[in-house]
């Protein structure tokens, strides 16, 4: 593997646990995270950050504790080689072909430009989702003749421009239903302009692949109809949001922004997906698990189970499902207070568990002084098993710009990891929730 571009270390900020209100149920303090803020991070961190069931919003990253939270996040991954499209997908992206090429397009390209017999045969037997995709982009066609639009995709930077923003206005307030006055640039800067995630461009197995946060930019007759904000990782590509145009809600383009999606992962060499967050107690998020072969997360072992009917039988019976803890033979028993019904709530993607600075609504944690090591939060490290598998005394720092090691700090050795309050207790609430591995890849900052 070579790297074209020197990365800057990955450098964290913790910020703590804490509960928010719920963008899938409108609980007003049900979902519960730990969160961190990044100042610098590299995709390959964040890639095990992902595999560790960690999400990113802007420049915060928030692991969601599924055993106390009212809609449990899921993270699942989909293999994009042996990925086989439904029938329903087939006939979103196939009348949105017909739509872009038009009728007249089709009968004369039929007659300037046919297909053989084993080349029509094989269209009507076999849906090829990389050749489908590609069908109606402008560039591609056979022409003459013309088609009734032009059609493009571009992958760009993840940068803020007034087109991007006027359509992201228009998605928030059209298809969200949110509030004008709660619509800003700032916000849309903060939420989808502010990756901490560099571009680069790296060689894997002899292919070249670009890396970082990008806008992949869908554009109908010049003008920008929906935009894919997209994480491109070593082994991933990862959905971070989708918003598309009210003009063309009519022709699916959710569906159609995962097939692009898909296909890039194919195409480029990342193999898997990664959906984002799949809420099984949300109604309108479980269309995710529609695109297969689907994987998802076991929140204590980290390991990933076919997100089938089975598993999902499973989540329509108990909202917190470890597949690894039924293996062993352990019960899972959720706070009964938290216990949700079903809901088909607002489907606000991933920034639905990110604090909302404008919010007064969140109740307070009624156990703010409890480490997060103590809390039975999947996957975080017990106090017995930080202090058995991680040094915090070596844990690197950076403090105003200056470098050092925990151990350096004044006080460190008297101080007490269980008070929240304290930097010891900070750093082993990071360490707890990183794990002995990734906890040695980065620096702590503290302004």
């Amino acid at each position: 593997m070579q790297t074209q571009a020197t990365q800057a270390p990955v450098a964290l900020t913790p910020i703590g646990y804490s509960n928010n209100s719920c963008g899938y149920c409108r609980n007003k303090s049900g979902s519960f995270s730990y969160y961190v803020t990044a100042t610098s991070l590299t995709p390959k961190f964040y890639q095990s950050l992902l595999d560790r069931g960690w999400r990113r919003s802007g420049s915060v990253l928030y692991k969601p504790d599924q055993h106390c939270s009212c809609c449990p996040h899921y993270t699942i991954r989909l293999d994009s080689d042996q990925f086989h499209a439904s029938k329903d997908q087939r006939q979103v992206q196939n009348r949105f072909t017909k739509h872009i090429l038009g009728e007249v397009y089709i009968k004369e390209a039929a007659r300037l430009h046919p297909l053989s017999r084993e080349q029509a045969k094989k269209r009507n037997t076999d849906f090829d989702v990389v050749e489908r995709v590609h069908e109606c982009e402008t560039g591609l066609l056979n022409v003459p003749p013309e088609p009734a639009h032009t059609f493009k995709v571009t992958l760009e930077p993840d940068d803020f421009t007034e087109e991007k923003y006027v359509l992201f206005e228009n998605y928030q307030r059209i298809v969200h239903q949110e509030p004008p006055q709660k619509i800003t640039k700032h916000g849309f800067k903060n939420f989808l302009c502010s990756s901490p995630l560099p571009r680069s461009k790296e060689v894997f197995d002899g292919q070249e692949r670009q890396l970082g946060s990008y806008h992949q930019c869908y554009r109908i007759d010049g003008k920008l109809v929906a935009v894919g904000v997209l994480d491109l990782l070593p082994q991933c590509v990862s959905a971070v949001y989708f918003m598309y145009h009210e003009s063309v809600h009519q022709h699916g383009f959710g569906k159609l922004g995962a097939l692009r999606e898909i296909v890039l992962a194919k195409e480029e060499g990342y193999k898997w997906w990664y959906a984002g967050f799949y809420i099984h107690s949300c109604v309108k998020m479980r269309y995710k698990g529609d695109f297969s072969p689907q994987y998802m997360l076991d929140p204590d072992s980290y390991t990933w189970d076919p997100l089938n009917a089975e598993v999902k039988q499973k989540l329509d019976e108990k909202k917190f499902l470890s597949l690894s803890r039924e293996r062993a033979g352990l019960v899972e028993e959720g706070p009964s207070e938290k216990e949700v019904s079903t809901t088909v709530a607002n489907n606000s993607e991933p920034d639905s568990s990110v604090p909302d600075d404008d919010s007064d609504d969140d109740s307070p944690l009624s156990d703010p002084e409890t480490p997060l090591f103590a809390r039975s939060m999947p996957g975080i490290l017990t106090k017995t098993q930080l202090l058995e598998q991680v040094n915090l005394d070596t844990i690197k720092l950076s403090v105003r710009g200056t470098q050092a090691e925990a151990r350096q700090l004044v006080g460190w050795d008297t101080g007490d990891m269980d008070n929240l309050r304290s930097i010891k207790g900070a750093i082993a609430e990071l360490a707890a929730a990183l794990g002995p591995e990734l906890v040695k890849e980065m620096v702590v900052s503290f302004h």
